[in-house]
């Protein structure tokens, strides 16, 4: 192949590829405020988007023209997916399960609540599987002096199996959409790290896909929260404390860090017609003291990535 037709293919696969837009052009737009920090969004099969209000126990469905309602009240709700018959799977420590819940918010079961007999501590965020299991993490009452932390997953005949221990605050979680990578924000050592899976549920040794900024200034803290991808592969971290959406190369590099709205920032989701609107969770300040708020990243040019659940 000649080396000018070579240089052409190449600016030509640049061009097709996500053009993030500048740090200074894209501003933070409020959607609704609840009345405590939130969590876990997430949006139906028709674009309602659901948050979690951690401390107050609620979750809100929010419409398309910004109303929240409340939909479903559990205990501690956090990280919350939808699958395609229109259950949900909401993690919460007040349970210390992973639960099921109707469409109408009616809790329904537990999807999980121990691991070789051993009880769960407090699930936060999960994943789904592309055949149809999910990938959860448990940080109950782990830190950096006491790293219990763990990754779990559940198959399709609804056993909960072991996939990683030893973390020190394991919180957001995503798997890449070729199965083979599983990617895990360690909060309270303020990375991210990937595991190789090697079948579903198990995984390889444990390596760091990036470290993360620290804080600055009038920023509170420096923990990674929830994450997504876009169809590039770019990683979107929810930076808590930070004011802050990081964004990271599927290598690992940092391209981006947009305002997140809230202070204490915690989880991110891609919505929209067009999928090209982050959408961020959080509380406007500190966690215990302020309102929650979710707020939205207009990203032209980016596609968010859309799972498609069994």
């Amino acid at each position: 192949m000649k080396p000018h037709l070579l240089v052409l293919i190449l600016f030509a696969i640049a061009l097709l590829s996500t053009q993030l837009p500048p740090e200074n052009s894209v501003k933070p737009i409020k959607v609704v405020e609840v009345p405590g920090y939130c969590e876990g969004i997430v949006f139906d099969h028709v674009g309602n988007a659901y948050i979690s209000d951690c401390w107050n126990g609620n979750i809100y469905r929010v419409t398309n023209d910004g109303q929240a309602n409340l939909w479903a009240k559990t205990g501690a709700p956090n990280g919350h997916k939808i699958l395609a018959d229109s259950t949900h799977l909401v993690c919460d420590g007040s349970h210390h399960a992973v639960l099921r819940l109707d469409k109408n918010g009616e809790i329904i079961g537990k999807a999980s609540a121990e691991c070789n007999g051993k009880p769960l501590r407090a699930p936060n965020d999960l994943t789904l599987d592309p055949i149809g299991g999910f990938y959860f993490t448990d940080p109950g009452g782990s830190d950096e002096k006491n790293p219990i932390g763990t990754v779990h997953y559940v198959d399709v005949a609804g056993k909960t199996h072991l996939v990683a221990e030893g973390l020190a605050f394991p919180n957001g979680v995503v798997l890449r959409p070729d199965g083979k990578s599983l990617l895990v924000g360690e909060s309270k050592h303020n990375r991210i790290l990937v595991y190789e899976v090697v079948a579903p549920g198990k995984v390889g040794k444990r390596e760091i896909f990036a470290p993360l900024p620290t804080k600055t200034g009038d920023q509170i803290d420096n923990q990674p929260d929830g994450i997504c991808l876009d169809q590039d592969g770019n990683l979107y971290v929810a930076h808590y404390g930070m004011h802050q959406v990081q964004v990271l190369s599927p290598e690992g590099k940092l391209l981006r860090r947009y305002p997140g709205g809230n202070l204490t920032t915690s989880n991110v989701a891609f919505g929209g017609p067009n999928m090209d609107q982050l959408y961020i969770t959080g509380a406007l300040g500190e966690e215990k003291t302020t309102r929650g708020a979710l707020f939205r990243l207009d990203l032209k040019g980016v596609k968010g990535l859309k799972v498609l659940p069994k």
